[in-house]
């Protein structure tokens, strides 16, 4: 189940990394597409927030990813962006701390092995808004408030 998480006015959402690769299998792949699209969003999102705009239009990324992957050339393409997009917003989440960030190599070459680059990005997207000091959503929101009760007659 993914929880919708907010940093500043940015909503992320951290995602079971199993539960989006099982997804993907179940709905044989489409889901890999909605995926795709929702953490480059994210991605973009939080990047502008920080300052630091990585300038991907998500949209982009998903046409490289189909129709363009048709052609292979595209689909690698975009493993490679958007493995070092969530390099960069890594690096940014963590300021001067030294930290791991996901491999371009990796992210590759397990985006080969039907899709299993999903739940690795997703698995450093989760750490990465949490060392960026998400909050949930839900906590976050203001309460709702309730309706002007009505003069009595």
């Amino acid at each position: 189940m993914a929880e919708e998480l907010r940093i500043g006015p940015v909503n992320v959402k951290e995602r079971g990394p199993l539960v989006v690769w099982l997804l993907i299998v179940v709905t044989l792949g489409i889901y890999g597409l909605v995926h795709w699209y929702k953490i480059n969003r994210e991605m973009r999102d939080y990047s502008e927030h920080a300052g630091a705009p990585l300038g991907n239009d998500p949209a982009l990324s998903l046409l490289a990813l189909f129709p363009g992957g048709i052609v292979i050339v595209p689909a690698i393409w975009t493993w490679v962006t958007t493995t070092q997009r969530a390099q960069a917003v890594r690096r940014m989440a963590a300021g001067d701390a030294a930290t791991e960030v996901p491999s371009v190599f990796l992210g590759v070459l397990l985006g080969f092995i039907y899709a299993t680059n999903h739940p690795y990005l997703q698995s450093s997207l989760n750490a990465t808004w949490r060392m960026a000091g998400a909050t949930s959503a839900v906590a976050a929101a203001p309460p709702e408030e309730s309706p002007p009760a009505e003069p009595a007659a």
